[in-house]
């Protein structure tokens, strides 16, 4: 086989057999298929798409390209939680712990950031001395004895994905469904997770533009889990505007800690208890939706997910003490309001002009490996559904100068919408798939 053959075959419209996207992904991993023929294949299948069969095959492939984790020696059963990006997503940094704390082990591997969107190891790489890269050995123990783990992917688990997720960042590839399905799915296949919750995005903050893509990738998604014998549920959610308040690494670890001690944003709070809630469904935790919610509820009410945050905190090699003081947080130099042009009712906000300038503030990347800044990013004032006034603030602008904070503010208050009338508020949740 050759890779310009794959290429030209599926940039013309046709299928891939199981034997060829096998060869293909091993053939990346080796290093005898260089980025630029990947990259090329990446946009074929943008284009062109893949069928349910080469989906499944792909994300297996991928799955398989390392080690396949087998938990069960130390936890009957565990559970995982993937979003497909959005952003100010940081529902992982709080729905992980709750989790764990109503006695589901949390065995999570998860990305950095990926085009506009926030990862959520550069999110917890931003606390001092947090270590995201363990060994398959501290991996394991770490579920063993906290029951919680958060890690970026080992070398060893899945690493087409780790490749292939790194060059479709910088390539105008991430927006393809079956790609993210397979990226999504053999990551978890493969650290072993028994129930897994997806939260699909779709808005104007999301890869997803539209409910009906949401719903296509969730559907794909949860086929593939299922055919891989795991319990899969997935929620779509709307990321009609930004999740929370705050937009960038250090901003929005800052408020998961204030969620998880009680003082969170209505919208995270609730999409967080709605992703618990169907953990502990598909995990057996709860016999139905609202004992499944009030288990949820419970952790987070009475100190427990934050207690079990801490603990995850201090066994990945950083100082409880760094997220319990904001101060030890990293934090952006320059910080400068940004005045409403007109007073009126906030009727839309532009979530990935957002996203895009908090990665011009340095706060994502523009090329695979790339260092990010994790003070910088933005705080919301207001949001869709408020009535503001002339001058009052809409958001903070964190940079690291003033004139970085100038030059992204322009594409800022392009991503407001104010008119006259009331805005009706944004609906967070709108169907669940199993």
């Amino acid at each position: 086989m050759r890779a310009v053959d794959l290429i030209a075959k599926k940039r013309d419209g046709a299928t891939l057999s199981t034997a060829e996207i096998e060869w293909l992904v091993q053939g990346y991993v080796a290093g005898d298929i260089p980025d630029y023929q990947m990259s090329a294949w990446a946009m074929a299948v943008l284009w062109r798409g893949m069928d349910d069969r080469e989906t499944a095959d792909l994300t297996l492939a991928i799955a398989r390209s390392g080690d396949m984790l087998d938990l069960h020696d130390i936890a009957p059963l565990t559970v995982d939680k993937h979003s497909t990006g959005g952003v100010g997503d940081k529902t992982t940094l709080v729905l992980a712990p709750l989790a764990a704390a109503a006695g589901m082990p949390v065995a999570k591997m998860s990305g950095r950031g990926l085009g506009f969107s926030g990862g959520t190891i550069d999110k917890l790489e931003s606390i001092p001395h947090f270590r995201t890269e363990l060994s398959t050995a501290e991996f394991r123990r770490a579920v063993a004895e906290i029951g919680l783990v958060v890690a970026a992917q080992s070398g060893d688990l899945a690493p087409a994905d780790k490749k292939l997720y790194a060059l479709r960042d910088v390539t105008a590839t991430v927006e393809s469904i079956p790609l993210i399905a397979a990226s999504v799915m053999s990551k978890k296949l493969a650290a072993g997770a028994d129930c897994i919750v997806l939260d699909v995005k779709y808005g104007s903050g999301a890869f997803m533009a539209t409910l009906a893509d949401a719903r296509k990738l969730a559907q794909a998604m949860v086929a593939i889990g299922t055919h891989a014998g795991r319990r899969v549920a997935a929620v779509l959610s709307s990321m009609q505007q930004p999740l929370g308040f705050a937009i960038g690494n250090a901003l929005e670890v800052r408020e998961a800690v204030a969620t998880l001690r009680g003082n969170g944003p209505a919208d995270l709070v609730e999409l967080c208890l709605a992703l618990g809630a169907q953990l502990a469904l598909l995990a057996g935790r709860a016999a139905g939706e609202e004992e499944a919610r009030a288990l949820i509820r419970d952790t987070l009410d009475n100190g427990a997910g934050w207690a079990k945050f801490c603990a995850m905190v201090q066994n990945q090699g950083s100082d409880p003490t760094a997220i319990a003081t904001p101060e030890y947080l990293p934090s952006a130099p320059v910080q400068v309001d940004l005045p409403a042009p007109r007073a009126g009712y906030v009727q839309a906000i532009t979530g990935q002009a957002l996203g895009i300038a908090v990665n011009e503030l340095g706060g994502g990347r523009q090329r695979t490996g790339e260092p990010i800044d994790p003070a910088v990013g933005l705080v919301l004032k207001a949001k869709v559904a408020d009535q503001v006034y002339l001058g009052q603030p809409l958001l903070t602008i964190h940079a690291a100068e003033a004139a970085a904070a100038e030059r992204v503010a322009a594409s800022l208050l392009a991503a407001y919408t104010i008119g006259d009338a009331p805005a009706a508020p944004v609906a967070l949740i709108e169907e669940i798939v199993s």
